[in-house]
Order: C-alpha cells, then sequence, then structure tokens
C-alpha cells in the first residue's frame, strides 16, 4: 500500500484541533529539527533542544486530550515535519490553524 500523505495530514489535522496544542507544535517541531543539526556541533544544546521540543509536543497532546499521532503510526514522525512545512509556507489546510 502506498503512502497517502495527503491522507496522513487530514488524520494529523484531526488529532491536533486544540489551538494550545497547535501553537505548541508550532514552536515544538521546528525546534526538533533545528536540534538534529545543532547536535553534531554542540552536543548539549542540541540535546536540550530535541528534549524542549518534545516537552512541548506532549504538553500540547495534554490540552488536545488524545495520544500523540505517531504513537499509532511512526509515519505520523514525518508526517508532522510536513504540517509544519505547509503551514508556514501557506499550502493547504496546515495555513489555516494558524487562525483557529
Amino acid at each position: 500500500m502506498a503512502f497517502d500523505l495527503a491522507s496522513y495530514l487530514e488524520k494529523y489535522r484531526q488529532d491536533h484541533q486544540h489551538p494550545v496544542n497547535k501553537a505548541l507544535h508550532t514552536v515544538g517541531i521546528p525546534t526538533i529539527i533545528a536540534s538534529l543539526v545543532v547536535l553534531p556541533f554542540n552536543p548539549l544544546l542540541g540535546a536540550g533542544m530535541f528534549v524542549f521540543g518534545w516537552v512541548l509536543q506532549f504538553i500540547g497532546h495534554a490540552f488536545e486530550g488524545k495520544a500523540p499521532s505517531f504513537f499509532s503510526d511512526p509515519k505520523f514522525l514525518l508526517v508532522g515535519a510536513a504540517w509544519f512545512v505547509k503551514k508556514v509556507t501557506g499550502r493547504g489546510e496546515a495555513a489555516a490553524d494558524t487562525t483557529n
């Protein structure tokens, strides 16, 4: 079965409705991604950023009242990054998430 990014993004959107969760993901996801770049050059800073980004995400899910999507399917770890890119570039429904 082929990976259908549109379907995954829709499920991700459905699982992330609470405005606090969306706001914390908007900060947490790029922090995690940036930490992977920083880690080889400054392991302490990179590790701190990585942990901080995940803490933000889990706090967001406490507001949402739902477990993170990747608990059901690890592909959602990449879908979250795709959601963030769509949000900041103004492409797709993810861009509309900033108003909720």
